[in-house]
């Protein structure tokens, strides 16, 4: 793993960040890379049959003139050329299931790692498993077979010496200019593919934003505007990437020059010792065949090294995303929670804030009790739900489900026994079946059944084309807003997940579809579940037992459902107007209006933690 060792990243210390991950699988290569230079090594050793060849064909055989001694010096070159093959072979086959096992090792691992990143605004994981992608090409590629014969040259060089001293000094001269033209390609073009990399990256995560908001883009008339910068912007990357092009092209040309001049160079000298009874044909015909041997593993490692460049590049980026996330420890496998969700200073920073978006929250919620959570916009109550369920870790307090760190607990562990419906309902490609049961297309038809018919959703799916074996394509495509929302609803609560949260899961419904999320929460309540609902309308948490008030990140009022209502009702805004007595609010409007409007609101006790 030279390309990546002077990064610095390869520890044997564990970090406690995901990013140890990739540095057990760099490790875990060091057997498969041993045993690479072992078969390397035979084929170099056998790479000196030609010029041994060549040496006793001159000056054995035909000095001779005997048939015989030329058929048993053919015959045994050939059976050697014969292993070089085969070892040649070998040592591709073993880079190819080098190559399928860092996929296998860490594809897993980078997906997950990329997802929980982008919760903190990194790249998708479409862009970590494209690095993964090139790390792999380059590794199984023939540049670092090259890179690995690389060691060899030395030895080439000593055994020409022993043919002759001059001719040896020829080849360390001509291999130390081949080393400085690959000296000069790593620092003429580093940097600037580099840079290349870094445009290439931002715009396709342009392009990907674009994409996503096509409708946008289309109806707006968006698109010229939006090709125009990204041709600005990318005019840059392609000029880093021209330029670099250039400069290694001059460079690969310069050195395959350089070695064929040397050879030449090396034919010349040695006629002219074979001339002086210094040297024999032989030995001449074996040098020039040495010195290309020690100079074709330079000049193929110039010729590859963008991509050796672009494989430490995609390193570092990989390292940095996984840097970022925390190792989930290991735990043992706990039994199914009851649901009692409890906060214990549960406080969150996020990148780039001075303040906090949750500020000490407090607050123990029973198993089997529907807790209603508003407040005003950007107050912190998505950030609460993410941070319930286990998606961000929080920076100080602790999140407990049935007195377990939600956080300590294994994701695919705790996961089962969770239902989350985010704001932004982005369903997976594949069936309504497949969806609703949690990507898995041999999950119980009946459960399937059960959670669509507690969101309501049961006839409209019966309605589609396919009914539950409709697809409903990439994100959810095919389907409307309200359809797919009500479709993650019934992912929500398929399987009976003790905790259930919802994140404004009225956001795109009609009257209909509200009757029927508060009908679902209802059934939720009654199977024992816990419920946590965001909502802005204080119809949506009428069936809840408890109301949380969120303000700027932090607990303004919680107690029950009644007595914060009560709370909220006296201070409910009057806006005047001017041609009639003033209305009082709306009941719509009391919880939002009421949060935002008077600082010294009286506070209901909060609940005791214990």
């Amino acid at each position: 793993m030279a390309l990546f060792r002077d990064r610095g990243h390869v520890r044997s210390n564990d970090d406690g960040t995901e990013a140890q991950t990739l540095h057990e699988a760099l490790r875990e290569c060091r057997s498969a890379l041993w045993r690479l230079v072992l078969v390397g090594s035979c084929v170099n050793v056998l790479a000196l049959t030609p010029p041994l060849f060549a040496m006793q064909l001159y000056d054995r055989a035909l000095s001779s003139g005997r048939v015989e001694t030329l058929v048993m010096l053919t015959v045994l070159a050939l059976f050697a050329l014969a292993m070089m093959g085969l070892f040649e072979a070998v040592r591709e086959m073993m880079l190819a299931r080098v190559n399928r096992w860092l996929d296998r090792r860490l594809t897993g691992d980078l997906i997950s790692s990329s997802v929980r990143a982008s919760l903190r605004g990194l790249p998708p994981s479409a862009q970590a498993l494209q690095d993964l992608t090139t790390i792999r090409t380059v590794l199984s590629g023939p540049g670092v077979q090259a890179l690995a014969d690389l060691p060899w040259a030395p030895v080439f060089i000593i055994v020409i010496s022993f043919i002759h001293p001059l001719l040896g000094l020829v080849a360390v001269l001509a291999v130390a200019a081949a080393l400085t033209i690959l000296a000069i390609a790593e620092t003429t073009s580093r940097r600037a593919l580099r840079e290349a990399s870094r445009r290439i990256t931002q715009n396709m995560a342009r392009a990907e934003t674009a994409v996503r908001n096509a409708d946008v883009f289309e109806a707006m008339g968006l698109l010229p505007t939006f090709l125009k910068q990204w041709n600005e912007r990318n005019e840059p990357a392609l000029r880093d990437q021209l330029r670099a092009a250039d400069g290694n092209a001059a460079l690969h040309g310069l050195s395959r020059f350089l070695r064929m001049g040397a050879q030449i160079a090396v034919l010349a000298l040695g006629a002219y010792l074979v001339v002086g009874n210094e040297l024999s044909g032989g030995g001449m015909m074996a040098a020039s065949m040495l010195l290309s041997r020690a100079l074709i593993p330079v000049e193929q490692v110039i010729g590859a090294w963008r991509q050796f460049v672009a494989a430490r590049d995609s390193y570092d980026r990989l390292y940095a995303i996984m840097r970022l996330v925390p190792r989930r420890p290991a735990a043992m496998p706990l039994p199914r929670p009851a649901g009692e969700v409890s906060c214990e200073g549960l406080t969150y920073y996020t990148g780039g804030r001075k303040d906090p978006l949750l500020d000490n929250i407090r607050f123990k919620l029973p198993a089997g009790e529907i807790l209603g959570v508003i407040g005003p916009s950007a107050s912190g109550k998505s950030t609460l739900c993410r941070a319930i369920v286990g998606i961000l870790p929080p920076t100080r307090g602790r999140v407990r489900l049935d007195g377990q760190d939600v956080f300590a607990w294994p994701s695919d562990q705790v996961g089962r026994f969770i239902g989350y419906l985010p704001q932004e309902v982005e369903l997976f490609e594949g069936s309504v079946r497949t969806n609703i049961g949690r990507l898995n297309p041999e999950a119980d038809p009946a459960k399937v059944v059960e959670a669509a018919r507690s969101a309501g959703v049961h006839e409209m799916i019966l309605r589609l084309p396919e009914g539950y074996d409709t697809e409903v394509g990439a994100g959810g495509a095919m389907l409307s807003g309200g359809q797919r929302q009500r479709i993650g609803l019934a992912r929500a609560l398929f399987d009976r997940p003790p905790l259930i949260v919802l994140d404004e899961p009225n956001a795109s419904l009609d009257a209909e579809g509200e009757l029927q999320l508060i009908r679902a929460m209802q059934i939720a309540k009654a199977w024992g579940s816990t419920v946590i609902i965001v909502a802005h309308q204080p119809h949506i948490v009428k069936p809840a037992d408890k109301l949380l008030v969120l303000r700027n990140g932090r607990v303004d009022l919680y107690g029950d459902r009644d007595e914060v209502l009560a709370t909220l009702r006296p201070i409910q805004p009057q806006r005047p107007r001017p041609t009639s007595a003033p209305v009082p609010a709306q009941a719509g409007q009391g919880g939002r209006a009421a949060v935002g409007a008077l600082p010294g609101a009286p506070h209901i006790q909060p609940t005791p933690l214990s």
